[in-house]
């Protein structure tokens, strides 16, 4: 990886991360799949001006269905890496107001 700008693809916005975002003042992001905690952290930090107390990555795996009327077509999603960031209560991020 290069740049910053490449290890952070997306913040994910589900239910239980935004109950992380409200009580334990935790972001979830999709991050690149070559990426560690020290460069999601500076990513982080650079990109939002805030202080990153916690990095922990998870590995989502790849899961399979089966679509169709007969059900033979098996489909698949790629896996992904998702980083859950703890940030220090004071800082916020402003991408995930919106939602509460």
């Amino acid at each position: 990886m290069s740049t910053i700008y490449e290890v952070l693809h997306r913040p994910i916005v589900t239910e239980k991360s935004n109950y992380l975002v409200n009580r334990m003042h935790q972001y979830v992001f999709e991050v690149a799949k070559d990426a560690n905690r020290t460069q999601v952290k500076d990513a982080i930090e650079i990109l939002f001006h805030v202080t990153v107390l916690r990095v922990n990555i998870i590995n989502a795996p790849a899961k399979r269905a089966r679509k169709g009327r007969s059900r033979r077509m098996d489909i698949s999603n790629a896996g992904y890496k998702k980083a859950v960031v703890t940030l220090n209560p004071e800082d916020r991020i402003p991408l995930f107001e919106g939602v509460e």
